[in-house]
């Protein structure tokens, strides 16, 4: 599978201004924040931790390239949203008790609880002082947008929690807490370059419909790899979300359908203490006998299908709307 060359090019426009902004922190809060990017290496250069992928700035440049405008527009967007991703990571960590992520320590395990909350709360504060320091009637837009799909991002994170006390949950609930959880901030990456170039609600709003069912259909990918993924490529355990007693949407779609394969995974989720290589294999036979991989690779095919349609007819620029396209493709496709 081929990496889409637009990740690469918005990360050289976008990690500049991110590293600039991040490193300006109170000397205090520097540390922490830096080592949470990967911008500690000896050599002083920038390291694939932190930035990831480079999904978020890469939907930024592209919306703002889809309405015309340059890449450059959508820099303040895209720093803005990566570090509202960033923080949500950094508090994440912590709630999840991960001392990992992407092979390294995390901030909590490497710094402390308290460091890595006030570093938490410090790359969310500053996300809204990007957009703000040039308070021009498209950052304040882009501003209001972002505290939005922040409060939905936050409602998905405690439905996500509110799960681990539930002994089952439907699938509707799943999925409600996976569009708040991930598809919001997707869907704000995939309008904020638009909304900074000053374009049509109604583009807009397209672009942010795109984002929306591009993230549900992230999410569906992540649910299925956090199950049956190759550890070698995603870096975690076989069988990591089943060993988390996670309420992923395979496991969803069996609890919704009830009778023996949800009684029998109730009971493996209920067990006193860590579960075992065996409970976890059971748990797995009993989720892709009944439907349960299935229907979440159908669910991330179904959503791609919807953000491909979602641009028709609105006078995008051919360019941007086949990247846009292709980078769709390629998150419901990676194994990673």
């Amino acid at each position: 599978m081929t990496t889409p060359d637009v990740l690469g090019r918005a990360r050289s426009l976008v990690e500049p201004a991110l590293r600039t902004v991040v490193e300006g922190l109170d000397p205090r809060l520097r540390p922490s924040s830096t080592y949470h990017f990967g911008w500690t290496e000896a050599d002083g250069s920038p390291s694939d931790v932190g930035v990831g992928k480079g999904l978020r700035p890469a939907l930024a440049v592209l919306s703002a390239e889809a309405v015309g405008a340059p890449a450059e527009v959508a820099v303040p967007g895209a720093v803005a949203v990566e570090l509202v991703h960033n923080f949500s990571l950094v508090h994440d960590d912590i709630i999840d008790g991960d001392t990992e992520r992407r092979h390294r320590a995390t901030v909590w395990s490497a710094f402390g609880t308290d460091e890595a909350i006030i570093s938490g709360d410090a790359l969310h504060n500053l996300a809204y002082q990007v957009l703000l320091d040039d308070p021009s009637p498209q950052r304040q837009v882009a501003a209001a947008r972002l505290t939005r799909a922040t409060a939905a991002m936050i409602a998905g994170q405690a439905a996500d929690m509110a799960f681990d006390d539930l002994p089952t949950v439907t699938l509707a609930e799943c999925v409600a807490m996976e569009a708040d959880k991930t598809g919001a901030l997707l869907a704000y990456a995939a309008s904020v370059g638009a909304v900074l170039a000053g374009a049509t609600d109604a583009r807009v709003d397209a672009l942010e419909e795109f984002g929306m069912e591009l993230g549900c259909a992230f999410q569906a990918v992540d649910d299925v790899l956090g199950i049956w993924g190759d550890p070698s490529v995603t870096g975690k355990a076989v069988g990591n979300d089943l060993r988390e007693r996670k309420k992923s949407l395979p496991v969803a779609v069996v609890l919704d359908q009830g009778g023996e394969v949800a009684d029998e995974l109730l009971a493996i989720y209920g067990r006193d203490g860590d579960l075992t290589d065996d409970d976890v294999a059971r748990a797995t036979a009993v989720l892709e006998a009944a439907g349960g991989r299935s229907h979440a690779e159908s669910s991330a095919g179904a959503h791609l299908v919807l953000a491909l349609t979602a641009l028709d007819g609105l006078g995008f620029d051919d360019g941007a709307v086949a990247d846009l396209n292709d980078l769709a493709r390629f998150v419901a496709d990676r194994d990673f």
